[in-house]
């Protein structure tokens, strides 16, 4: 797909991911900034009168909460952030939902954690929850459940959870909106010289350099988190839009298929729904290293894993355990469900099928991985 296709397949959208981040909806001072919440939800459900289902993540429950509370730095530590979250996320909804109803609309509260996303049953739970509140018409508002989570079982920050709500509720888009154009060769900031990047076909090495560092005070992450949710779903299939957020009638305008921001093209086959919680969702229970044969047949060709590409096993897990597939340099190619567990891969390695028999004195499977419980990530 080229960037004038995938332009243009933007105006066909029908169901979007948007996420907002704090800079962008709070002022200087921490507090929520009503009128840029209010220019949002306006051209939001703008594309909800033009016949889209729209679904919101947004930040700002901590900023909001510092404002509220009087605090001038973010908190440091965990529990004084939830406490802000607290305050904040109250006031954050009642907000939406105000400015929202103006529009003749409903808006609901989702409240998600990695734990969510890594259990199964949780996972399509929240899936069908997603896709009955959009049935009924109901804008879905997203935000991390930050007032219980700990560091387990967080997803970080919400530019990640927006990748995965998108490939959750299957997006035809995901739209980062920023306090920036989009992705720059450098930080337009402090170097007037830097060019916006209108098209990312491959998230390379040099594309994850420029992204930069963490964004403001306010702020959790900055394009560098961006960048890596846009790998995230267009590894899904779904192309992403890093566009600004301080910009009136931007979204239109992505939606129109103008040459706004920066589209990260997705990958040209759309990962199923079971593939997507395998990718992203669960935490990696150990690694499988794999050679230069096995890399080629697995992202190249769509194969399974066969134990006579295997070099090396790290970690200590059971038949059914979510694993991480690296390369021969540590990076991780892919991420699937294996067949057997770390002890008995780890005695068939480099060896034939038909040599897995005799060494373990049973064979269930050829595969150390199948193809159809693996996702390719590079």
């Amino acid at each position: 797909m080229t960037e004038s296709e995938c332009r243009k397949a933007l105006k066909r959208v029908k169901r979007l991911v948007v996420k907002v981040g704090t800079s962008t909806l709070t002022h200087k001072t921490g507090k929520l900034n009503f009128e840029q919440m209010e220019r949002l939800v306006r051209e939001l459900a703008n594309q909800v009168n033009a016949g889209r289902q729209v679904v919101l993540v947004t930040s700002g429950a901590v900023g909001a909460g510092m404002g509220r509370l009087g605090l001038k730095e973010k908190p440091r530590t965990l529990p004084e952030k939830q406490a802000a979250a607290a305050v904040g996320q109250g006031l954050l909804i009642h907000m939406y939902e105000k400015f929202f109803s103006d529009y003749g609309l409903m808006a609901a509260q989702v409240l998600l954690t990695r734990d969510d996303l890594a259990d199964r049953n949780r996972y399509l739970n929240s899936r069908h929850t997603l896709f009955a509140l959009l049935r009924l018409g109901v804008i879905p508002i997203v935000n991390e459940n930050d007032t219980v989570a700990v560091e387990e079982i967080k997803v970080g920050d919400n530019d990640t959870l927006s990748a995965l709500v998108a490939g959750l509720v299957d997006a035809d888009v995901l739209v980062l909106l920023t306090d920036t154009g989009g992705l720059y060769t450098d930080n337009p900031l402090l170097n007037k010289e830097a060019c916006l990047l209108s098209c990312v076909d491959e998230i390379t090495p040099e594309i994850n350099a420029i992204a930069g560092g963490a964004g403001t005070t306010w702020a959790t992450g900055g394009m560098g988190t961006k960048v890596q949710a846009a790998r995230i779903a267009t590894s899904f299939g779904i192309p992403v839009v890093i566009a600004s957020g301080f910009e009136a009638g931007c979204l239109s305008s992505v939606l129109s298929g103008e040459k706004v921001g920066t589209v990260f093209l997705p990958r040209e086959h759309r990962a199923h729904t079971r593939k997507r919680w395998l990718a992203y969702a669960p935490t990696a229970q150990g690694e499988i290293q794999v050679d230069m044969g096995a890399v080629k047949a697995i992202c190249k060709n769509g194969k399974s894993l066969l134990p006579g590409g295997v070099i090396g096993v790290k970690g200590d897990f059971e038949q059914g355990a979510i694993v991480s597939i690296i390369d021969s340099e540590g990076k991780e190619i892919a991420r699937g469900m294996t067949n057997y567990p770390s002890k008995a891969i780890e005695l068939i390695k480099g060896k034939k099928t038909s040599e897995i028999s005799n060494i373990l004195g049973y064979k269930d499977y050829d595969e150390v991985v199948h193809r159809d419980n693996l996702i390719v990530l590079e």
